[in-house]
């Protein structure tokens, strides 16, 4: 199996081990450890989105004008994810519904909001992997990315099967969906693979669009999640311990 490949499926294999937490787990998941994972993930994204993906995206530049490709591709990737979040109905497992009304089920809209999650990820994985084959990066380092969002994964995965299985699906069910969720992560890593080896000049562009497009996730949906309620210092301690993890995990691989 090529290099390619594994990088844009080892997310999504992330995503389906999470979600399998709901054979051996009860229906509803402690509080505290959803806090935790979710600060978890959270730290992970924000480590990814610097050094994956920021800092490679302003060295391919040269002086000051180097910061112009970054700046227009962050604050694309945060238009593009609020463009998303805004018209696409989901819920969710902590707060009320969010975008337009609508009767989808709580269970469809509860796997929305993780595909809306995972979109962003299986765009950065594409890119890093096109940063790899036609700019000077690494395999391992776009093999780095893809394992550190692979680990933030598995908890999302259970984050989002937890929920499902609660709402009285099978725990078939509640798995097939967690794990189909994050089908959307090698196919939005494909295309965004496509886009930037086919047009000249566009790698800075995307490189940043994808940091900013999951640093939205973080601020819009995860931090305010585990923020809630009591013992949000525990969902914080999770936070440093995903962002010290992906930055050595860049750092030694990439």
């Amino acid at each position: 199996m090529s290099p390619v490949l594994i990088a844009l499926l080892i997310p999504f294999l992330g995503t389906a081990l999470g979600s399998a937490f709901v054979f051996f787990m009860r229906k509803e998941m402690p509080p505290l450890v959803q806090k935790i994972l979710l600060g978890f993930a959270s730290g992970v994204m924000v480590a990814a989105s610097v050094w994956s993906l920021v800092i490679p995206s302003i060295e391919m530049g040269s002086g000051a004008t180097a910061v112009i490709p970054p700046a227009i591709g962050l604050l694309a990737g945060f238009a593009f994810l609020l463009l998303i979040d805004y018209v696409t109905p989901h819920i969710h497992p902590v707060g009320g519904p969010e975008g337009p009304e609508s009767r989808l089920s709580r269970t469809t809209k509860l796997a929305l909001a993780v595909t809306i999650h995972n979109f962003p990820e299986g765009m950065a994985v594409g890119v890093a992997i096109a940063g790899a084959l036609t700019a000077d990066f690494n395999m391992a380092g776009a093999l780095a990315l893809s394992l550190g969002i692979a680990i933030q994964n598995v908890p999302e995965g259970a984050i989002i099967s937890m929920p499902l299985r609660a709402e009285d699906n099978s725990r078939l069910k509640a798995f097939g969906i967690g794990a189909l969720s994050g089908i959307v992560e090698p196919l939005g890593g494909a295309l965004v693979l496509l886009l930037t080896t086919s047009i000249l000049g566009i790698m800075p562009y995307m490189l940043a669009f994808a940091a900013g497009a999951m640093l939205y996730v973080v601020v819009e949906e995860l931090v305010p999640e585990y923020s809630q309620g009591e013992h949000s210092n525990i969902g914080t301690i999770g936070f440093a311990l995903g962002f010290v993890l992906m930055m050595v995990l860049d750092v030694v691989l990439g």
